[in-house]
C-alpha cells in the first residue's frame, strides 16, 4: 500500500471536486467528477454513490480505479483498488452525511453505498519535470 502525505491530505480536502477514474474489463475509460469524498486514512478514502451507474458496473468487474485532483500547477493521481460497502456502519455515516448535504444544499441527496479505495500507487500530475513520477 501507498500512504499520502500530509500535504497530499491537506489538498485532498481543501479541493470540492476530484476525478474518479474506472474502466471495463476491455479498457474503455470512464471519468466522472466527485464531491461526496473523504479521507479515511492515510492509505484510503472514501467516495459517496449517489449517482454512479457506468462506474459501479466497472466496478463489479474491474475494481481498479483512480483518483486524480489538483489545484493550479499541484495535483496528484491515487490508483488502487475499491471496495463497495452498501451495509454497516461506514455507510449508515456517510448516507446521514449525504443526507444533512443535500438538505443544506437544498437538493435532495441519497448514498447508495460507499466506495472505499485502498490506495496502491501514488502519482505526480504536476507540470514540469517530474510530471507522471511515482511518488509512493
Amino acid at each position: 500500500m501507498a500512504e499520502m502525505t500530509e500535504r497530499m491530505k491537506e489538498l485532498f480536502e481543501k479541493v470540492e471536486t476530484v476525478s474518479l477514474g474506472t474502466s471495463t474489463p476491455d479498457g474503455t475509460p470512464n471519468t466522472v467528477p466527485i464531491g461526496a469524498k473523504k479521507i479515511i486514512d492515510d492509505e484510503t478514502v472514501l467516495v459517496s454513490d449517489q449517482f454512479l451507474n457506468k462506474t459501479l458496473a466497472n466496478l463489479k468487474s474491474n475494481p481498479k480505479a483512480s483518483v486524480s485532483y489538483w489545484e493550479g500547477t499541484e495535483g496528484y493521481q491515487l490508483k488502487g483498488t475499491v471496495t463497495v460497502e452498501t451495509s454497516g456502519e461506514r455507510y449508515e455515516e456517510t448516507a446521514r452525511w449525504i443526507e444533512e448535504l443535500g438538505n443544506r444544499v437544498g437538493f435532495p441527496l441519497k448514498s447508495k453505498g460507499v466506495l472505499i479505495l485502498k490506495i496502491e500507487e501514488i502519482y505526480g500530475v504536476s507540470p514540469g519535470p517530474g510530471a507522471g513520477k511515482q511518488l509512493a
